[in-house]
């Protein structure tokens, strides 16, 4: 016995009826299109016609608006920076972007990292990063910090 020569016993090999195929196979002569009319004609699409009243998608106000030139950009604070030194045992002394990125904290595909001066730095750091604050460049400036923004 060969696998091709198995024979199923269940219900699931059942052959699609085939239309316009003679009046003894249950869909002939029109084919379940009914008689006459547009529909019953082949190559008609009249999906979206409503009998010539304006139509539902053009009665309907336009909304919203998408940028596609915008750049994502996600926020990180002097808070989130204490708490990645602590959870992730960064080392302080330098902090890059493509780190923070390489080690999966952040995703790269949700956008560049800005600087905002929110909470306040416990430790001494050197940062490089793409965008930030002036507050936040003010702020690590006189901690005595040094502070890089990669140019893109």
């Amino acid at each position: 016995m060969k696998i091709n020569e198995i024979k199923s016993s269940l219900t699931s090999i059942k052959k699609n009826k085939r239309r316009g195929r003679g009046s003894g196979s249950g869909l002939g002569k029109t084919a379940g299109r009914g008689v006459k009319g547009q529909k019953s004609r082949s190559g008609v699409s009249i999906n979206g016609f409503e009998g010539g009243q304006m139509p539902i998608y053009r009665r309907l106000p336009k909304r919203g608006f998408k940028n596609h030139s915008a750049i994502n950009i996600q926020n990180i604070n002097f808070n989130t920076i204490n708490n990645l030194i602590k959870k992730y045992k960064l080392n302080p002394d330098e902090i890059k972007e493509e780190d923070l990125f390489k080690r999966k904290i952040f995703k790269k595909s949700k956008g560049l990292l800005k600087l905002l001066n929110v909470g306040k730095l416990e430790v001494k750091t050197n940062i490089e990063i793409s965008y930030a604050s002036k507050k936040a460049i003010n702020a690590l400036e006189e901690m005595g910090c040094k502070i890089n923004l990669i140019k893109k």
